[in-house]
């Protein structure tokens, strides 16, 4: 019987990256795998699936819909994640997502996002922001999220932007 496994994190393996490709919907066309490894699912389970299939419930919205903004406009960025694995576990990551263009068109035909493990002291600072979206979500809406994300980043400085505050945290990383 498979046992399922709640507010467990998993120790990723600093040497070792994540990578997975998409289409440009989104939907999973290769992982490799470590990604398997870690996430629980079989291969076939995450193939054609929707990459959300390992988003974890404490990601604020705001978060991906501002990350899919960014890379559906032919911009890379960085971003700290936590993603949940079949049985329920977690593991926070630093991600660098690519976009992937047709040679000929240009046209973007997907994206390739390879993942690492991140100190605890960035996870913590990225956690308590997190967290606050969050709950800005679930009382108000996405755009409230945002219209906070904003508020925050401009405390930090004149001109930063969530792409930035990413770039920040791979530099402290």
């Amino acid at each position: 019987m498979n046992k399922t496994v709640i507010d467990e994190e998993i120790e990723l393996d600093p040497k070792r990256y994540i990578v997975s490709e998409t289409d440009a919907k989104g939907r999973i066309t290769y992982c490799n795998d470590y990604f398997i490894e870690i996430c629980g699912y079989t291969q076939d389970e995450l193939i054609g699936k929707s990459h959300n299939i390992v988003r974890h419930p404490d990601m604020p919205k705001v978060v991906f819909k501002l990350l899919w903004e960014t890379i559906s406009a032919g911009k890379n960025i960085n971003a700290v994640v936590k993603n949940r694995a079949k049985d329920g576990r977690y593991y926070w990551i630093f991600t660098e997502f690519e976009t992937r263009r047709d040679a000929d068109s240009g046209d973007i035909i997907g994206y390739q996002a390879s993942r690492k493990s991140i100190s605890k002291h960035v996870i913590e600072i990225i956690a308590e922001l997190y967290a606050s979206l969050l709950e800005i979500e679930k009382n108000e809406t996405i755009e409230a999220s945002e219209k906070y994300l904003i508020e925050f980043l401009k405390d930090k400085g004149d001109d930063i932007e969530f792409a930035d505050i990413m770039e920040e945290i791979h530099r402290f990383y």
